[in-house]
This record gives structure tokens, C-alpha cells and sequence, in this order.
């Protein structure tokens, strides 16, 4: 309840981004693999943003 008004870091922004991304990936994955991998794609773009955010 505290936490209900403080804002989020840009880390845990791209952390919840990153997590739906994988989860809209698994999901196409069943319909769409081509589209699957484009998520996931994107995906692996937002977890290299965050690796470099981790680092600086």
C-alpha cells in the first residue's frame, strides 16, 4: 500500500516490458512462429537495454 505512489526506475519499466513481450512471443508461438520471432526479437532488444543500464 506504501508503494503505491512511488515511481518506477527505467530498469523495472523495461523489466515489465521485457516480461509481456516473452509472454506475447509464447503465446504467437502456437499461432504465429514468424511473428513469435519478431516478438522475441524485440524482446532480446529491451534485455540488452537493461544489461547496459545494470553496467552504467
Amino acid at each position: 500500500m506504501f508503494g503505491l505512489f512511488k515511481s518506477k526506475s527505467p530498469i523495472e519499466k523495461l523489466q515489465k516490458q521485457y516480461e509481456k513481450l516473452h509472454e506475447e512471443a509464447f503465446n504467437l508461438s502456437k499461432i504465429d512462429r514468424k511473428a513469435a520471432d519478431l516478438k522475441f526479437a524485440e524482446a532480446e532488444e529491451i534485455g540488452d537495454q537493461i544489461e547496459a543500464l545494470k553496467k552504467s
